[in-house]
């Protein structure tokens, strides 16, 4: 049986690079004491993978502020946000406590890929969802960590972002 093609859909925005925002959890740098480095590092490792990032923000940690500020990139928004800190065991750590309290559906998937990267990926508590057409994944605040986390899901995330808002293909063929 031959395959179908999709009537009607514009394949050029499957070429487009996709866009992604970064977001720095960290009492630190919105107090000026720190400089956001793993902000940086996904800036430039996404836009190496071929992302556009059209905003990064600094916001101090707690499940509100993440909730909020999550709630306010994600409005309107198609893409990726990728959060960076609070997802360890300390005490102002609340970043995943924010996520969950916003987002509409987990991704247990790549939050469990990305914790396989290194044997101290165990200790984070990070959550992956989805955020009306906009995907959440959380990474640790460590500069390396980050970009290490992210690079374990890097190569499925584009196709997950595609499917949040045009789901003609749900299957891609080939590799």
């Amino acid at each position: 049986m031959g395959r179908v093609e999709a009537v009607g859909h514009d394949d050029s925005s499957r070429d487009a690079p996709l866009e992604a925002k970064v977001l720095a959890v960290s009492d630190g740098v919105v107090a000026g004491t720190r400089e956001d480095r793993s902000g940086a590092a996904l800036e430039d490792y996404l836009t190496t993978a071929g992302w556009r990032v059209v905003e990064r923000a600094a916001i101090a940690d707690g499940v509100d502020s993440v909730a909020g500020e999550l709630k306010r990139l994600a409005g309107g928004f198609h893409g990726m946000i990728v959060t960076t800190g609070g997802t360890g065991f300390g005490p102002r750590d609340s970043t995943p406590e924010g996520t969950r309290a916003v987002i509409d559906r987990e991704a247990p998937g790549l939050a469990e890929a990305m914790r396989l990267v290194n044997p101290l990926g165990r200790l984070s508590r990070g959550v992956a969802g989805t955020l009306g057409t906009a995907l959440v994944l959380n990474t640790p605040g460590s500069s390396k960590g980050c970009v290490e986390t992210l690079d374990a899901v890097i190569d499925v995330v584009g196709h997950a972002v595609r499917l949040l808002v045009d789901n003609y293909d749900p299957h891609p063929h080939g590799g």
